[in-house]
């Protein structure tokens, strides 16, 4: 099966956007501020855009606040074209933890990894079809140790199920990934050194 070019995808439909000459809302599900900044300061210039927070997998409880103050903050602070919003979803980690169970010890990267994708993005999904958005996708294809292939055919995915466009990306994709680091020097953030659940930390 050939892989699709998600990023090609993308900027065509940003080039028919602009012809339009509109700004389409855009639900960005957020895993941190690190990933988000180059995603922001790139989707920015095209989209109005609501962060959406739902991570319930992230542990402890005072590493999820900080990451959410990080991303506050990221939002205050970045210059774009159209404001950015912020939403966040309950913290529910037992809700994770009924997700993840029996796939406590499947290495990282594998289908428990997979699973926590949908869970998030389904959170968005729903949140951006209840609020009226034009499209919803997440940052996390930004990160090289995530899937985007897998990332894309969930969204693409629930996008059915829920009725609502799924804005295709790999944000690694034109230096994505570098240019995050790059940011994230910038305005000082918060890197952490695990994805966000128990087991990844250990």
């Amino acid at each position: 099966m050939n892989k699709v070019n998600y990023q090609s995808e993308l900027d065509r439909i940003i080039e028919q956007m602009v012809k339009k000459g509109e700004a389409a809302t855009l639900l960005l599900h957020s895993c941190c501020a690190p990933c988000s900044s180059y995603c922001l300061s790139y989707l920015a210039e095209y989209f109005k855009i609501t962060v959406f927070y739902y991570n319930p997998n992230i542990s402890p409880r005072e590493e999820y606040e900080k990451r959410v103050q990080e991303q506050k903050r990221l939002i205050c602070e970045l210059p774009v074209k159209y404001a950015v919003s912020f939403a966040e979803g309950k913290h529910e980690p037992e809700a994770f933890y009924e997700m993840a169970k029996g796939q406590e010890e499947i290495p990282e990267g594998g289908k428990r990894c997979f699973a926590c994708y949908e869970m998030r993005q389904r959170a968005a999904a729903a949140y951006a079809k209840e609020h009226g958005f034009d499209f919803f996708t997440t940052t996390l294809s930004v990160s090289p140790h995530k899937n985007a292939q897998m990332l894309n055919e969930i969204g693409l995915r629930l996008s059915k199920e829920y009725q609502i466009s799924y804005l295709v990306s790999d944000f690694k994709k034109k230096g994505g990934y570098a240019k995050s680091i790059e940011l994230s020097k910038e305005y000082d953030l918060y890197r952490q050194n695990y994805c966000g659940c128990e087991f990844s930390r250990r």
